[in-house]
């Protein structure tokens, strides 16, 4: 279902949008202000680096894919980590700042067993993607995202390369026939 373009929504790309770090992706948003811009990290763009070669002792946590996410082109040396917790309503804590339902992020350079909210399951990301004021509002509005409301199995999927087609399909409607959209369409 079409979402309002706030924290804890989705990007979808379109699958016209040919920009290579976007190609195909779902963005979850974290922050979204008109005058500050917008950050959110790319969900479905696993690396093979495992977790705990860049952050030691949190891969035990890691949902599966165990393994560090690319966020998107934005300083790619940052990690920023999501977390779920199992915990229904939870306030802002030393190491977790809620996002959306039970998600929020969490701080790495805590050890996890010092986290005050008890962790199910994190995903690790580097880098993220970044807009300015209006700039994800014009690109929304260019047909280049649709804007969606998520859920926490998409943020920690464990099929990430599948992430794009199955949102898409649970829309219904002409969203639905977008998931079949060809990748390549000389190939069509």
């Amino acid at each position: 279902m079409a979402g309002a373009l706030v924290k804890g929504s989705l990007l979808v790309a379109s699958p016209t949008l040919a920009d290579p770090n976007f190609f195909r992706s779902v963005v979850f948003i974290l922050a979204h202000d008109a005058d500050d811009g917008s950050l959110g990290v790319v969900l479905n763009r696993p690396s093979p680096i495992p977790v705990d070669e860049v952050v030691p002792g949190w891969g035990a946590l890691a949902a599966t894919p165990s393994v560090l996410f690319i966020g998107g082109p934005v300083q790619p040396s940052a990690a920023i980590c999501i977390g779920r917790t199992e915990l229904p309503d939870v306030a802002e804590a030393a190491g977790f700042a809620p996002l959306y339902g039970t998600l929020g992020t969490v701080d790495l350079h805590e050890d996890p067993i010092d986290v005050p909210v008890p962790l199910a399951e994190v995903r690790v990301f580097t880098g993220y993607a970044g807009w300015g004021p209006g700039q994800l509002a014009n690109e929304v509005g260019s047909g280049s995202w649709h804007v969606l409301t998520a859920n926490y199995q998409d943020v920690l999927s464990g099929d990430p390369e599948g992430l794009w087609a199955r949102v898409l399909r649970r829309q219904g409607g002409w969203l639905a026939v977008l998931a079949l959209y060809p990748t390549d369409l000389a190939s069509n």
